[in-house]
């Protein structure tokens, strides 16, 4: 099998940013979908794509089309995702995931029984500077690792109304932005074994800031920020016994870091060339994923997207953070 031809459901600004680094890679981006064809022929005519639907239903239904990003907000991302599926399509999901531990689960299922790739659009994971961090850790320079903290926060518009801030469109910091540190936390130290967390909610009932402190496997600790109302270094750490690495600001792009002794000492300094935003590498991961007929991603298996979100989903908990429709008693 050759490369897969890519089709993009819907066209906001992170479909923007995805057709751009399809381009810039190379890959084969044959179709986009929109609610209208207005929207669907600019986005077409803006990255030269060959086909413009009206409909997230027309593109799916598309022949010439392998794989669909689905690039909508959070809260549609399981309808999004279940129409791709149920058409025969493999599916990269922008992250979130979903909005919740029971949509991810329905997304593993659905996959599973038609035989298809389902894969979380964390393309953090897939970024050469992430690679090469992974590398250091498996080859024992950090020694035993005690500690991860990974912050992000930006200043995010604050009118009630706006997405960011609406919990019936999947308003909140942690979703939004805090998916991006406890991905990384997760990655780097495996599942938590136990979870505190603290926020402060707007008066729409989403949470602008959240705080975590995690145990993981060993006894080690990871601690995250996510914030929407201020905006910080955004920088990264993974501290071990023998050394750290110390992420540069905007740590979850491509970025610098460094390996550094503790007495000072940098024994590895690590420059970022990467050309586009970096959302290529997981488009080729994808692609590979299928080339072989593994339907379970190495760098991020769906079943690790699915527990991440119940891990979302009890952070939520604790905050007093929840969505419209979701159960009364989800714990």
């Amino acid at each position: 099998m050759t490369g897969l031809r890519w089709g993009i459901l819907a066209t906001g600004g992170i479909a923007g940013a995805f057709a751009s680094d399809l381009r810039t890679a190379g890959l084969d981006l044959v179709a986009v979908g929109s609610r209208s064809q207005e929207s669907a022929d600019a986005f077409a005519a803006r990255f030269d794509i060959a086909r413009a639907h009206p409909s997230y239903e027309a593109l799916v239904a598309d022949p010439d089309v392998d794989i669909i990003y689905v690039s909508t907000p959070h809260p549609m991302h399981h309808e999004n995702a279940r129409l791709a599926l149920e058409a025969g399509k493999h599916v990269l999901v922008e992250k979130p995931f979903t909005l919740n531990h029971a949509e991810a689960e329905d997304l593993q299922r659905l996959a599973a029984e038609r035989g298809l790739l389902v894969m979380e659009a964390m393309w953090t994971r897939y970024l050469p500077h992430m690679v090469r961090i992974r590398e250091i850790i498996a080859a024992g320079t950090l020694g035993e690792i005690r500690a991860v903290t990974a912050d992000h926060t930006q200043l995010l518009p604050s009118d009630p109304a706006h997405r960011l801030n609406a919990l019936e469109l999947g308003g909140g910091a942690l979703l939004d932005l805090g998916i991006y540190p406890i991905s990384f936390v997760w990655d780097i130290l495996g599942a938590p074994t136990d979870i505190r967390a603290v926020g402060r909610l707007i008066e729409t009932g989403a949470d602008a800031e959240v705080a975590t402190v995690m145990t993981h496997a060993g006894g080690a600790i990871s601690t995250t920020l996510s914030s929407s109302r201020a905006a910080g270094a955004n920088a990264a750490t993974v501290v071990g016994t023998a050394a750290r690495i110390d992420i540069d600001r905007v740590w979850y792009v491509p970025t610098t870091f460094r390996v550094v002794l503790p007495d000072g000492t940098v024994i590895e300094e690590y420059e970022s060339e990467v050309e586009g935003r970096g959302m290529q590498y997981q488009a080729h991961a994808a692609e590979r994923l299928v080339r072989d007929g593994v339907l379970e991603g190495d760098l991020l298996p769906i079943a690790e997207s699915v527990a991440i979100m119940g891990t979302l989903d009890e952070i939520r908990s604790q905050i007093g953070v929840r969505y419209p429709g979701e159960e009364a008693d989800r714990g």
